[in-house]
């Protein structure tokens, strides 16, 4: 293999194009910063793609169910450790993903006798401050983006391009928990629409993928909406700087987010 260096990059470029199309099918994430914290949302069917990782961090996942528990549960042990061994204040979302999981994500990449993970992650963290949030996404290669205001994880770099454009466009700085929830909801309509025409075309996926956001007005957005969360259920999680006690993580309940989504979006889902 060493003899024949070509071999090995033809070989991790095979490995990309298959964990592309395993994404294809995949429902996209959404993290917005909003004026007490930080909202994480997606729409899944059955298994939950949003989890709590410590008190100020959370998980969304994007991928097969068993690597993102693999993933998860790594980066639950490597949180309590370090806040044990160090302090809670410690237990970054930087230090997570800097010196923890992308370094892992990025070998089991590269080995091309075993599996990779099928997985893409976002990683939020609530700072002590307002202003000071970290969003981080980590690619199926242990490539990594850091933001504060908003992120989001999507089948390829296209969609999610067109779907964060769409966040900053739609969202004042900073939004209040209904509007935040109205907003991601939209993105998210914006992006699995977009992965649904570039699956179904053979042209190239990237100039259908740019081409949507000027033509996806809110009508069709709620159309799609509509008919793609017909039998399955809007995930919603959050970072809550107000909420009292260590842990800033809480699940939204379908009722507490039936009350804060927008009427318009409310009568669209009813």
């Amino acid at each position: 293999m060493y003899e024949e260096p070509y071999k090995w990059v033809e070989a991790v470029g095979n490995r990309r194009r298959y964990l592309d199309e395993q994404f294809k099918q995949g429902s996209p994430i959404v993290a917005l910063t909003y004026d007490s914290g930080i909202l994480l949302l997606t729409v899944s069917k059955g298994t939950s793609k949003l989890y709590e990782i410590y008190d100020r961090l959370a998980l969304g996942g994007m991928g097969h169910p068993a690597d993102l528990e693999k993933i998860r549960f790594s980066l639950l042990e490597m949180a309590h450790v370090e806040g044990f061994n160090r302090s809670p204040s410690d237990v970054t979302g930087g230090r997570m993903v800097k010196y923890g999981i992308a370094p892992v994500i990025k070998q089991a990449f590269e080995e091309i006798f075993k599996a990779p993970f099928i997985a893409k992650i976002l990683l939020a963290e609530l700072g002590q401050k307002a202003g000071k949030n970290s969003l981080l996404v980590i690619n199926y290669d242990g490539t990594f983006e850091e933001g504060a205001q908003c992120a989001v994880l999507a089948a390829s770099k296209p969609v999610e391009r067109d779907m964060v454009a769409y966040l900053q466009q739609q969202a004042p700085t900073p939004p209040s928990l209904g509007q935040a929830c109205g907003i991601a909801l939209r993105t998210w309509a914006l992006g699995n629409r977009a992965q649904q025409k570039a699956g179904e075309t053979t042209s190239e996926p990237s100039q259908e993928t740019t081409q949507e956001p000027a033509s996806m007005d809110t009508t069709s957005l709620y159309a799609h909406l509509r008919d793609s969360v017909a039998d399955k259920t809007i995930e919603c999680a959050l970072l809550d700087r107000s909420q009292s006690g260590s842990s800033k993580y809480r699940a939204v309940t379908p009722g507490e987010l039936g009350r804060l989504l927008p009427k318009d979006i409310g009568i669209v889902l009813s």
